[in-house]
């Protein structure tokens, strides 16, 4: 299936290079000073360094083994050609059974795992609040509909990130709430079922 490269209006999406390390920390560590001078913790600057070459070489594994393209990718501004952030599929093992749409495993097999294909996104502070996350989450979800023949997308967000929250909506996710407190880090997901499906 290869790594396709997305564009939108404003917007190419493509796999991460080794010379993406610099905005890869700002993403993942947003209150560094990665521009202003502080130099970020040579411990932290390793791992990523060490993830993104791992992304760089799950591309072609991924690939060779005939599996989905999951991972992360870079969001790039087609006028200016700056990497603002971050894209991708992930394979979602959760509890999805404790969200309404999955109701019919409620009761003692409600913390069961279900696999799912997840998305994510990621934008650096100073360019949130322009649209960007949806443009891009967009041209993911219309390729996992249409080429990848995916049945159903789901995104994760804790309760008080509103700014995804907001994204989901925008991509016209049924945004539903855990009625558990376990696990903390799924309290909140956006689910969007493929119009193809039955």
């Amino acid at each position: 299936m290869g790594v396709p490269l997305f564009e939108t209006e404003r917007l190419l999406i493509r796999p991460f290079e080794l010379s993406d390390l610099g905005v890869i920390h700002r993403l993942l560590d947003p209150d560094c000073d990665c521009q202003g001078g502080s130099r970020p913790h040579s411990g932290a600057l390793a791992l990523r360094d060490r993830w993104l070459r791992w992304t760089e070489l799950s591309y072609d594994e991924l690939d060779r083994l005939h599996q989905p393209p999951y991972g992360d990718r870079a969001v790039v501004l087609k006028d200016s050609g700056a990497v603002i952030g971050a894209v991708g599929y992930a394979p979602s093992l959760k509890a999805f059974g404790q969200f309404p749409t999955w109701a019919g495993s409620a009761g003692p097999r409600r913390s069961l795992r279900a696999p799912e294909v997840g998305l994510f996104w990621s934008v650096v502070p100073e360019h949130r609040g322009r649209g960007y996350a949806a443009e891009a989450a967009q041209a993911l979800i219309d390729y996992a509909f249409q080429v990848m023949e995916v049945a159903r997308m789901v995104a994760s967000a804790d309760y008080s990130n509103a700014s995804s929250l907001r994204v989901m909506e925008k991509l016209g996710m049924r945004i539903e709430r855990n009625a558990f407190d376990e696990p903390p880090y799924l309290q909140a997901i956006g689910v969007l079922d493929n119009p193809a499906a039955p």
